[in-house]
């Protein structure tokens, strides 16, 4: 699938430095913010449905993806702030903003401080017990050391469906929907992620601390493996003003395993 957004880098405005992002599409700004280990790609299965409305805005973060590290904790706060700073460079204004994950909580925190119109958050981080936490950071951290040792044979492994299913199961319900140049793609990308360590050590630390006054909606998948779906419970609880979402049958990155489900959300909340 080709796709005619630019990817600008090598920002100095505002402090950004060097962040990617990919832009497609017309209308009514929305930003799309990827979780820990991976990239904006991982939005490719919804761009399509998004950008005939929407001014997509999918970003690298700094350290994953094509963005390079900065330097920072690579907590929360730190990507908001970069997040927040990119948008000032590129004169966008109050954005809807769609989060993955680590990123659906950068999403949160946008909102929090006023700088989104309306919040998307597919199964954020922060809203787990130490258990939760250490789950999370334990899965991902598995997923990314799997991918290392198996770096050699991963393109053989990939092009067959049950190393598609084997690799790719612990993010997504129905991961034969992923076409094996992406899966490659995406798994060499969260092995070579230099903002991994700090990002993993911060997703120990951070909890949810509030909402803002924007709309925000909360949308879980009920195979989610990385942060399950009892977490959802919580989020209803902290978050009671929230439309709050089931993606039966998704997994943790549910954009590949139903597309219009995932996309249809972000357009209601734009």
């Amino acid at each position: 699938m080709a796709y005619g957004g630019t990817v600008v880098g090598g920002l100095s405005i505002s402090g950004v430095e060097s962040m990617r992002h990919h832009r497609e599409g017309a209308g009514s700004p929305l930003v799309l913010i990827h979780g820990i280990g991976s990239r904006w790609q991982v939005w490719k299965p919804v761009l399509p449905l998004l950008a005939a409305r929407f001014d997509v805005i999918a970003v690298d973060l700094p350290g994953f993806g094509s963005s390079p590290p900065d330097g920072g904790p690579g907590d929360v706060a730190h990507f908001a702030d970069r997040v927040t700073e990119l948008l000032d460079a590129l004169g966008v204004v109050r954005p809807a903003v769609g989060g993955s994950s680590l990123g659906a909580a950068v999403a949160l925190e946008l909102g929090r401080r006023g700088v989104a119109r309306s919040v998307t958050a597919f199964a954020p981080i922060g809203f787990y017990g130490s258990f939760g936490a250490r789950w999370c950071q334990a899965t991902v951290g598995a997923a990314r050391a799997g991918g290392a040792l198996l770096g050699p044979v991963l393109p053989a492994l990939l092009r067959t469906r049950p190393g598609r299913a084997a690799l790719c199961g612990i993010f997504c319900a129905r991961p034969l929907n992923l076409s094996a140049p992406d899966a490659l793609a995406d798994a060499r990308a969260l092995v070579a992620a230099p903002g991994f360590g700090a990002s993993r050590r911060e997703l120990a630390k951070w909890r949810f601390p509030g909402a803002g006054a924007v709309p925000v909606t909360v949308a879980w998948g009920t195979r989610d493996l990385v942060l399950p779906y009892g977490q959802a419970r919580r989020a209803r609880r902290l978050l009671p003003a929230a439309r709050h979402v089931r993606l039966t049958g998704c997994g943790h990155l549910p954009f590949a395993d139903d597309p219009q489900a995932c996309a249809r959300l972000l357009l209601e909340a734009g």
